[in-house]
């Protein structure tokens, strides 16, 4: 920091605010008119910020309680101004507001960017432009701005170039809230017409719901141009629009108030739009995005709707009004019921709330339900981007458990790695006689993809489901069966494909289990405790062996993922399971004594390797292949 005089402070940037300044100017200009429509929308957001500390303190809408927004433009200096008779900002909050960048995933969206400006401008607008966004148009932005509730006298004025560096310094303001001054760069002159910003402020802006106010402009014949007056007009329909009626509403306009509560640059995905009359009275105007946020998985970042009371904000992220399996929906709850000053606190116990949030949950799922129905690459979009969150749902909602099960999509080996398959799916193209659905899970589709549990399943043509999201497991706690059908995960447990093997198959398993009881015997001694039990396979084709679990004994897939995530599993043996026509089990079967725990372990670390288990010793593993390979004992 350093002084420019006695009271003007020089202060840096945060240096992702000089890379996101940099990345908006060089990336964002096939856009630039967007700049207009983020200042409003601060600008509004400041307006609602006022209103809810109002409730509390009334005397800070001294100097006028009707709120709004002015746009003015100055030809002969070349610049726009966008004030509001908001909340304002103290010096310390402007220095935070518009010098930093204090949000969640800022790293990750910086490591995503390519170079790309395309690919680049995307990922900006999921990111979220803001203030910033004024520097694609302007050479210098200058801010004053006065905190209500604070003197005349102590007011900001803020001002940069953009080129990593802002001052501060005290000023005068007669009145609270925030002027943002921006004087153009050359070629930028275009926007210095009343036409072309009402233009803008009609497209982008028109949903909101205070008053946008310009100079008149009225056509002089004797001058054969456009004069501006002294008087002001609202140039937008200055009302809230999820109290409008749907049809007096555009799809245009649905998309842009998205962007403004969502602060997206991306348009969505779906909307819902509802007036809810009865016991509980609430309008719901509720949005599915396109993408996920990068903050999506921060524990510690509040996600919801934005609530009101009457049309008057109440706060940001009310997570309270959707269960947290929707915390991707985005848009605005608008309560007749609730007191103005209601607080996080009596969120939680309000029972009208509960109501809002039961009616919200079941609207959003109907929406999901036509998407999946209606409009199928619009709801892989969605899977896509939100699928494992909505997993979340089956355990956190049992209301809506059903709805949300046939809502699930996964890959299979009949779809591959596309997860595309309904459970409904998966039971209208099952085998006559399959009374189960079968899933295996894994870490990666690969890895669950080449699974030797497979084998018998891909011989016979059976499908079986590849889960391989870590929330999976998780969720199968949940989901048993489907249309009465069993889940059954073809890693655990003895394999029984019952109608799907006939009788002359059973007789010859029975008599091969009969045949290699004496090398599974050896096998058990050999293996001793690292094994619960070894027993010869019938859902092996091309593999020698493969590891399974005990039916009601966690998943080697579960247990790695508790153990990763630092806590601790119920330790369980596996069980080893050989494949009696495979020539290296007719190998083992002969080895010599002094060969055959050698082979033994070999069978078991292939098999756990397989399975994407760790072993206990690799160095060993190595070794003892080596001495097999050259024939040593």
């Amino acid at each position: 920091m350093s002084q420019t005089d006695n009271t003007t402070e020089t202060l840096g940037f945060q240096t992702e605010v000089k890379q996101l300044l940099h990345l908006m100017i060089h990336s964002l200009y096939s856009n630039k008119e967007i700049f207009l429509r983020e200042l409003i929308s601060n600008a509004s957001d400041a307006c609602d910020k006022l209103r809810f500390e109002a409730i509390d303190h009334p005397e800070l809408l001294e100097g006028g309680a009707d709120l709004g927004i002015r746009v003015l433009f100055d030809k002969a200096a070349r610049t726009i101004t966008i004030s509001d008779n908001g909340i304002g900002m103290s010096r310390d909050e402007a220095v935070a507001n518009l010098g930093t960048i204090a949000r969640s995933g800022t790293r990750e969206f910086f490591s995503r960017l390519t170079g790309d400006k395309q690919k680049d401008a995307q990922l900006i607008g999921q990111f979220g432009v803001g203030f910033y966004s004024s520097f694609i148009v302007a050479a210098r932005v200058t801010v004053l701005s006065r905190r209500a509730g604070l003197p005349a006298d102590q007011a900001i004025r803020w001002e940069s170039t953009g080129d990593g560096e802002f001052t501060i310094a005290p000023a005068v303001k007669e009145g609270r809230g925030t002027d943002v001054v921006l004087t153009l760069r050359e070629g930028e002159d275009g926007f210095l017409s009343s036409w072309r910003l009402r233009e803008i402020l009609r497209r982008y802006s028109d949903h909101i719901s205070l008053p946008i106010r310009m100079q008149k402009e009225e056509w002089d014949a004797e001058k054969s141009e456009s004069v501006l007056k002294d008087e002001e007009e609202t140039v937008n329909q200055a009302s809230a629009l999820w109290t409008r009626s749907k049809s007096d509403i555009t799809d245009e306009q649905y998309a842009e108030f998205y962007k403004h509560v969502a602060h997206d640059f991306e348009g969505p995905l779906a909307w819902t739009h509802n007036r809810v009359e009865g016991r509980t009275e609430y309008t719901q105007l509720l949005y599915v995005p396109r993408r996920a946020p990068f903050d999506m998985w921060d524990r510690n970042k509040k996600n919801g709707v934005s609530l009101y009371v009457r049309r008057v904000f109440i706060m940001d992220d009310a997570e309270q009004l959707l269960p947290g399996y929707l915390r991707f929906v985005r848009g605005v709850i608008d309560s007749a019921d609730l007191p103005l000053n209601v607080s996080r606190e009596i969120l939680q116990e309000s029972r009208d709330v509960r109501a809002i949030r039961e009616g919200s949950a079941k609207r959003v799922l109907g929406l999901l339900e036509d998407l999946a129905e209606n409009r199928k690459e619009d709801y892989a979009t969605f899977w896509a981007a939100f699928g494992q969150v909505l997993k979340e749902g089956v355990g956190e909602d049992a209301a809506n458990i059903e709805r949300i099960v046939r809502l699930l999509r996964f890959a299979s080996t009949h779809a591959g790695n596309e997860q595309t398959v309904s459970l409904a799916d998966y039971v209208s193209r099952m085998k006559d006689g399959q009374d189960k659905i079968y899933y295996v899970t894994a870490e990666t589709f690969a890895a669950a993809n080449s699974s030797p549990h497979l084998e018998i399943f891909r011989k016979k043509g059976i499908e079986v489901l590849l889960l391989t999201d870590r929330v999976d497991e998780w969720m199968l706690s949940f989901v048993t069966e489907f249309d009465g059908k069993p889940l059954v995960s073809i890693a655990k447990g003895g394999l029984d494909l019952g109608a799907l093997a006939d009788e002359d198959e059973k007789k010859r398993q029975n008599d091969v289990t009969e045949e290699f009881k004496p090398l599974v015997e050896r096998l058990k001694t050999a293996l001793g405790e690292r094994v619960h039990d070894v027993r010869v396979s019938f859902r092996l084709v091309d593999s020698p062996s493969c590891v399974v679990v005990d039916e009601q004994d966690m998943s080697q897939h579960l247990q790695r993922l508790l153990r990763a995530a630092g806590q601790e599993a119920p330790a369980s043996r596996p069980i080893l399971e050989i494949n009696p026509g495979h020539a290296l089990i007719a190998r083992v079967n002969a080895a010599p004594e002094a060969e055959f725990d050698a082979w033994a372990s070999l069978l078991l670390e292939q098999a756990q390797l397989a399975e994407g288990a760790p072993l206990d010793d690799p160095a060993a593993f190595v070794q003892r292949v080596n001495r097999l390979l050259l024939g040593q004992p």
